[in-house]
């Protein structure tokens, strides 16, 4: 210890007490703690304050200055961010002596006065329901503390009520139980709804009007939440009635918007027979631009994309435009002016009795013929120069209301969830069937079996019910059909199964088609929401159920048939995975399907009975024809094969006959061929067999026929693959008359039932993509 510091200490301790005799103050009873005596001495030396940076070993010291600790400042403890030093000097560098730890909030209690503060980024709070700002505060160049958050109101009110104002009720960004917001809000979301369906952007009043009128009716003093709120109930109380602050649709909107109704924008759309729910946007290239329909999963095989492109009539008049953009020059020539054009047709088809009616391409087609006197085709429209808000988009939702997909194209939609949506139709299905039989005769209906009143039903719309007169026996007898869908069943023991049955889910109906399935060793009942599955499901159950009577008969047959085992032998050439009684099962099928499954198809125990009765005397004449057709048909094809065997084809030639054949002889040609088709089989291989011997002749006349055909089998097969092999009547029609070609280019010896020339089936083939 220095005698020097010893005395300085004491004379300083000397002059203090003196100080504090002269004042008259009291002595401690207590010694200082270490906060009180570093803030009295922090109130004399706020000048020398330092801040440490991160990673640095200096401090910044007050107006810009930079310092360090002096070496002979022996501390306990390292020092903290924040410092005040007895004094500094400067020698080598700057340097702090007798340095001590501070708290840097001391610093706003004892210099206050000498803080600069600022206030930052004005900003609505929803939480607080207030207009904040961010203080900063600096003493000498040092920041004190920042981002404090402080109301705003304190510093400048009529700021902070333009941003309340603007922030909390015109962009509704405050959650209260003041009834005027939830008011106005539903009324600019009614004229938003406006804009997306007339598709402007100029119905509703901007920001700044809708501030003007706040701002106009709201007193100078209110700036935040809690003083709107005690205003506006002071006024709610001096007029009830007539609550403050609604606006009015005048207010709101800048013009009226003809044209935007109910009917021509309905919030809802019947598909399939469900009312579905519509959403309208204008936003140019979002996903859901335009038109959006709702769909539920149960329903979406029952839906007609038919139906979807005629959208809603406030739509219709600008899609018929833009088909008329889209024609040839000399048609659209003829329709010009093109909007008064649009106009005349809309009016035309926007009748009850005309809209939604069929396809809509078709429809303005016909219009447009009769106007311009021209043979004006279905191609000529460019129909993917439309707009994407011209073709409606769709959602589709599970019963959570949960999205799947979503998508403008109902055939991709329809394949990606075909079965799912078949799967939450059945179980729909299922849980109406197994409601007690009262409550089964209210929700579902069954029709008799009778193929007008089948017809007339399927083109009903969805919601027009006929239900009150169904007879109450053939309801109680679906109830019995489809009452237990999980029985497999080897006879018929059940009761009337009906073409079609409706099924209520609350104001909705759906259509349901039942249907016996094939389980191998028996039946079950299903429900489909799709006719062709159903028809499809039908033949193959009708089979089963008929075979399961017939066992005796069959064993029989089996035995008797003529040569099945060689026509086994050529059969396994063709299909070599086959099982060793896959063809017997094929003829069994076709058999059967001749002999008991004529129109109409048997729906109650009564006919199914009667039909077994009479189809069991023929059946084995049938079978033993199918046979011998089948025979000659495999021998025909073991003759081409062994023909094209023995000659050296160029690989063109080889690849062409081999896709004909795979084509027409296919591993399951017997059940997927129809049987009337059967008859031209033969023909049609011995015309491979004669283009063999030409080809041997003149292999230059084979080339030019091949390359007159192959174009248009080739378009064909594409476009049976983008449909994944779906077939109607129209397709399978084309695709026999192209072999009927090639008996016509190859083997006209043989002759054809009618004309066929690649010209006439270029003429079919347009008329096909129609």
């Amino acid at each position: 210890m220095s005698p020097r510091r010893l005395r300085e200490w004491r004379d300083v301790y000397t002059q203090l007490l003196s100080v504090v005799h002269e004042q008259r103050w009291k002595l401690n009873a207590k010694p200082a703690s270490y906060e009180q005596l570093h803030m009295s001495l922090l109130s004399g030396l706020l000048g020398n304050i330092g801040f440490k940076p991160e990673e640095e070993d200096y401090y910044l010291g007050a107006r810009g200055i930079k310092f360090y600790k002096h070496p002979g400042a022996h501390l306990k403890k390292k020092p903290g961010r924040w410092v005040v030093a007895a004094e500094i000097i400067e020698t080598t560098r700057v340097f702090g002596r007798a340095i001590a730890n501070i708290e840097p909030q001391w610093l706003e209690e004892v210099g206050g006065h000498l803080l600069k503060k600022q206030l930052l980024d004005p900003h609505w709070e929803k939480r607080y329901a207030e207009v904040a700002a961010y203080e900063r505060a600096t003493l000498y160049g040092l920041v004190v503390y920042s981002g404090r958050r402080v109301p705003y109101a304190r510093l400048d009110m009529r700021a902070a009520r333009q941003i309340f104002i603007r922030e909390a009720l015109v962009h509704l960004d405050w959650e209260s139980s003041l009834k005027f917001l939830s008011a106005n809000q539903k009324l600019i979301d009614e004229i938003e709804q406006i804009e997306h369906k007339s598709r402007r952007q100029d119905v509703l009043v901007d920001d700044e009007l809708i501030y003007a009128f706040y701002d106009e009716l709201i007193p100078e003093d209110v700036y935040s939440g809690q003083t709107l709120e005690k205003w506006y109930k002071k006024q709610e109380l001096l007029d009830p009635k007539h609550p403050p602050l609604l606006m009015s649709k005048s207010t709101l909107m800048r013009h009226e918007a003809k044209g935007v109704t109910f009917q021509s924008f309905p919030p809802t759309l019947r598909m399939g027979g469900v009312d579905c729910k519509v959403e309208y946007l204008h936003e140019p290239g979002a996903p859901r631009d335009g038109m959006s329909v709702t769909l539920p999963l149960f329903v979406l095989n029952q839906v007609q994309e038919e139906r979807a492109e005629w959208l809603v009539p406030g739509m219709l008049k600008e899609k018929i435009q833009a088909l008329l953009k889209s024609l040839p020059q000399r048609p659209r020539s003829r329709l010009v002016p093109l909007p008064e054009s649009a106009t005349l047709f809309f009016d035309s088809l926007s009748s009850t009795e005309k809209f939604a009616q069929g396809a809509l391409l078709q429809a303005v087609l016909k219009l447009v013929r009769e106007k311009t006197q021209l043979d004006i085709k279905a191609t000529d429209f460019k129909t993917d120069t439309l707009s994407a808000h011209l073709l409606c988009h769709f959602q589709v939702v599970d019963e959570h209301q949960r999205m799947l997909a979503q998508g403008r194209n109902l055939g991709t939609l329809k394949a990606q969830l075909s079965s799912q949506a078949r799967g939450a139709f059945q179980a729909l299905a299922t849980l109406k069937s197994q409601l007690p039989v009262g409550q089964f005769d209210e929700e579902v209906h069954a029709e008799q079996n009778d193929s007008s009143r089948s017809k007339q039903a399927a083109t009903l719309p969805l919601d027009a019910k006929d239900t009150k007169n169904t007879d109450q026996q053939v309801s109680r007898g679906a109830k019995q059909a489809t009452g237990d869908l999980d029985r497999v069943m080897t006879t018929w023991d059940f009761g009337p199964l009906p073409e079609l049955m409706e099924i209520t889910r609350g104001a909705q109906t759906l259509v349901g088609f039942p249907a016996l399935v094939d389980q191998g060793d028996g039946v079950k009942i299903e429900v489909f929401d799709e006719p062709d599955v159903a028809q499809s499901k039908m033949a193959k159950g009708l089979e089963r159920l008929f075979v399961l009577q017939l066992k005796e008969s069959i064993k029989f047959l089996q035995k008797s048939l003529p040569s099945l085992v060689s026509m086994n032998m050529m059969y396994l050439g063709i299909n070599p995975k086959a099982s060793s009684d896959q063809l017997f099962q094929d003829i069994l099928s076709v058999s059967v399907n001749r002999a008991f499954l004529s129109d109409p198809w048997p729906r109650d125990q009564q006919s199914f009975e009667l039909r077994l009765q009479e189809g069991r005397g023929r059946f084995n004449l049938i079978a033993q024809e199918v046979s011998k057709s089948i025979q000659l048909i495999l021998s025909e094809h073991q003759a081409c094969r062994k023909k094209m065997k023995d000659m050296k084809l160029p690989l063109e030639v080889s690849q062409d006959l081999e896709a004909q054949l795979g084509k027409m002889i296919s591993p399951r040609f017997i059940t997927q061929t129809n049987y009337t088709q059967w008859q031209h089989l033969p023909r049609y291989l011995k015309a491979v067999q004669l283009r063999l011997d030409k080809y041997r002749a003149d292999p230059s006349r084979d080339q030019v026929k091949m390359m007159e055909i192959k174009p248009l089998e080739s378009k064909f097969w594409r476009w049976m693959d983008a449909r994944k092999g779906q077939e109607d009547e129209r397709t399978r029609e084309f695709r026999w008359l192209l072999e009927e070609l090639r008996v016509s280019a190859f083997a006209q010896e043989l002759r054809t039932p009618q004309p066929v020339s690649v010209k006439r089936l270029e003429k079919a083939w347009a008329l096909l993509q129609q």
